[in-house]
């Protein structure tokens, strides 16, 4: 199975500045993903001509499922966290990951049904702080709606701003998480043009993985700000839940 993140940037070139939804569209059915974890997918705001960012995205890329977590709103509409899926999502939780008075952000929880059993997939966008974001992750690793399917296999994927690395300790360790995007300097995705930053990250658990890598190509390095990252995968055969 393949599952792709991607921070969109709204659709909007990182270096041009323009918007083009069409080039986050190519980039994404080119790389033919099961599930597609996006961040900063607008809906209703000017920037992007007031368009329904998740609705054309789950139109355009003929997906069965998805499920859209607005977190920031804004004068007209907002933008927030999107979930596609090839397959159906059985539940769906949004979870609030807002520090206090900082900007809100947030983690959607999600169970699958896949041919090989359900999976546990989080797609999330943190803080830019490192305290914020430490906090974040305990937050979502002790919630109760993440741990009412704590005993499938779990894939935590996205937008992490963790620039110095601190999420592979303290929380995902102490739960049995693999810090999948490791060593970080063959995972940087920020800037998209230039990258230098280890930002989009994934940790996993009872899963195995067969590749991992961010996708660098010249539509790629113009469509956004960051790059995506794709994680080729399977569920581990011991974790694996019947009916």
């Amino acid at each position: 199975m393949r599952v792709l993140s991607y921070n969109i940037h709204k659709g909007i070139g990182g270096r041009d500045r323009r918007y083009r939804l069409e080039r986050t569209v190519e980039v994404i059915s080119s790389l033919n993903p099961d599930f597609v974890c996006l961040q900063e997918v607008d809906r209703d705001v000017k920037r992007s001509r007031h368009d329904d960012q998740p609705q054309i995205l789950t139109e355009l890329l003929g997906v069965a499922d998805s499920f859209f977590q607005l977190n920031v709103k804004l004068k007209s509409g907002g933008y927030g966290n999107l979930i596609l899926s090839r397959w159906p999502i059985v539940t769906r939780h949004s979870v609030s990951l807002r520090m206090w008075l900082k900007k809100p952000r947030g983690a959607q929880v999600v169970c699958v049904e896949t041919p090989e059993g359900r999976l546990q997939l989080v797609n999330w966008h943190l803080g830019l702080a490192e305290f914020e974001r430490t906090w974040q992750a305990k937050k979502l690793l002790n919630h109760s709606l993440f741990q009412e399917n704590a005993e499938l296999p779990t894939l935590v994927i996205g937008d992490t701003n963790d620039w110095r690395n601190s999420l592979r300790r303290g929380a995902f360790a102490d739960h049995g998480f693999e810090h999948i995007t490791h060593p970080i300097s063959k995972f940087r995705t920020f800037p998209a043009w230039l990258p230098m930053g280890s930002l989009d990250k994934a940790f996993g658990r009872g899963i195995t993985i067969h590749e991992a890598k961010p996708v660098r190509t010249s539509l790629s390095h113009s469509a956004s700000d960051h790059l995506p990252l794709v994680i080729d995968f399977s569920l581990t055969k011991s974790r694996l839940v019947s009916d």
